[in-house]
């Protein structure tokens, strides 16, 4: 994670409604656009069900990518969430809840122009906490080896979509599409329509599975002889008299916005799909023949090294700078003595945050019992380090820190994460958790060593006069 801030996270004003036919369930459905708090990020809400379940935006959710981005939580689900998704990074906005009355979002015109200007009617505005961005360092891929389809991720200045379709028919051969900044979503890719094959249409029809209403929200790319069979079955879908074949090999039914009008939805899909990553990307993708189930495998695979990050990160301290207090200062404060005062240094401070250092030396008395040949610091030391450096933070809300003790009340969610041997310098890093009332002090703690998290728990302590 990078520490450079950019820009302020962003809601609507108010909310907005659209109403419209699912494309699979052919129910009528009105979606609802709600401003949502910081760091609330995407969320769908199915108000038509007991309780009024929600369901994040969220990769890990992902069931199934037959006919696009399907969610479930609980058994709750939402059914091709991309476009209205993409809608919502198009126009950069962070935080949302989208209600919606059925399991599917009204299908409109197959695109995003409608979810894009239902949102920038809505009025969009600023938030007051900052915007988390992942920022790519290394190129990161996933490949279906199945399909053929790949999409990668490399460093870059902004975030960059290109796609590249084959889809290996006359009809539709090979298509490119490019998106060099956000800025240009809503207009070079938010109205570019979904697109199927006759073929595939042909399927969807025999079981039934297309039902929203007429087809004049899709652009049906023919790719095989049309039968006088479908031909009647098309015509009762679509609700019209005739049917015909354009020379471009599309059904007459509408006229493209583009002639990579195909490659243009593939890159709105691959922005709403990749959506369900969470984190705000800086960086250039590059998807190769794109689909629903690469774009969401490579979305969690990216979400899970996000997180990893994001639980590792070290933060970077100059030791060759003076400490803000030297084993004197630390000794003035804290009631304990060597050999159980475990730190040395106090590197920095804030009424919400402390970081101590510890150099661990082969002198350490418990290295003699801990173990012989093979020697490790016990965990519960480097608990109690860690609670004399958030001691210092709880004295110093204090005016006589040296008339006070703590005490634990409770150690939570402890990990041990790596060994610590002689010779390591260990940095503690402790945040409240809430702010300090009535002497209570709830801290989360991190130790880190070599450049990596060792241990991490949730420490409670009390600070107490001493009689």
């Amino acid at each position: 994670m990078s520490d450079v801030v950019l820009s302020k996270q962003r809601t609507i004003q108010k909310e907005v409604q659209l109403t419209g036919v699912g494309l699979h369930t052919g129910k009528e459905v009105t979606l609802t656009f709600k401003p949502a708090p910081e760091n609330h990020g995407y969320a769908f809400c199915r108000i038509d069900l007991e309780g009024n379940p929600i369901i994040e935006a969220d990769a890990n959710y992902v069931v199934n990518t037959q006919r696009g981005t399907n969610l479930e939580k609980n058994g709750v689900s939402i059914q091709t969430s991309e476009h209205v998704l993409a809608a919502c990074v198009g126009l950069e906005i962070d935080n949302l809840l989208i209600e919606l009355d059925a399991s599917e979002p009204p299908i409109m015109d197959g695109s995003s122009k409608f979810f894009i200007e239902a949102l920038e009617k809505a009025g969009i505005v600023e938030q007051e906490a900052e915007r988390e961005e992942y920022i790519v360092k290394d190129v990161i891929s996933y490949t279906d080896e199945e399909s053929g389809s790949e999409i990668i991720v490399m460093p870059s200045d902004e975030y960059q979509i290109t796609t590249m379709v084959d889809f290996g028919t006359k009809v539709l051969g090979t298509q490119n599409a490019s998106l060099k900044n956000l800025s240009e979503f809503k207009t070079e890719i938010a109205d570019a329509r979904t697109f199927s094959f006759l073929h595939e249409l042909e399927m969807l029809l025999e079981h039934g599975l297309i039902k929203g209403g007429d087809l004049n929200n899709a652009i049906v790319y023919v790719d095989k002889e049309l039968s006088p069979d479908t031909m009647e079955k098309l015509k009762v879908a679509f609700g019209k008299d005739s049917i015909a074949i354009k020379p471009n090999g599309i059904l007459d039914n509408l006229t493209l916005h583009y002639p990579n009008e195909a490659a243009r939805h593939k890159l709105l899909d691959v922005v709403g799909d990749l959506a369900l990553i969470g984190t705000r990307i800086r960086g250039k993708v590059i998807a190769n023949k794109p689909g629903h189930f690469v774009n969401t495998q490579f979305a969690k695979k990216l979400s899970k090294i996000i997180k990893i990050e994001k639980r590792n990160k070290v933060p970077h301290f100059d030791l060759s700078k003076e400490p803000l207090m030297d084993i004197n200062k630390i000794m003035d404060m804290l009631p304990h003595r060597p050999p159980f005062l475990l730190i040395d240094r106090i590197l920095e401070m804030s009424d919400k945050h402390v970081v101590g250092l510890k150099n661990v030396t082969m002198n350490e008395p418990f290295f003699v019992g801990h173990f012989p040949g093979a020697p490790v610091m016990p965990g519960v030391l480097q608990v109690e380090a860690m609670a004399q450096t958030g001691g210092i933070l709880a004295l110093s809300t204090v005016p006589d820190p040296q008339n006070y003790l703590t005490y634990f009340m409770k150690i939570d969610k402890v990990k041990f994460k790596q060994q610590v041997l002689p010779g390591d310098t260990l940095i503690f890093k402790l945040e409240l958790i809430t702010p300090i009332r009535r002497g209570i002090c709830h801290m989360q703690a991190f130790a880190y060593a070599n450049g990596r998290l060792v241990t991490e728990a949730e420490l409670m302590a009390q600070i107490v006069k001493s009689k």
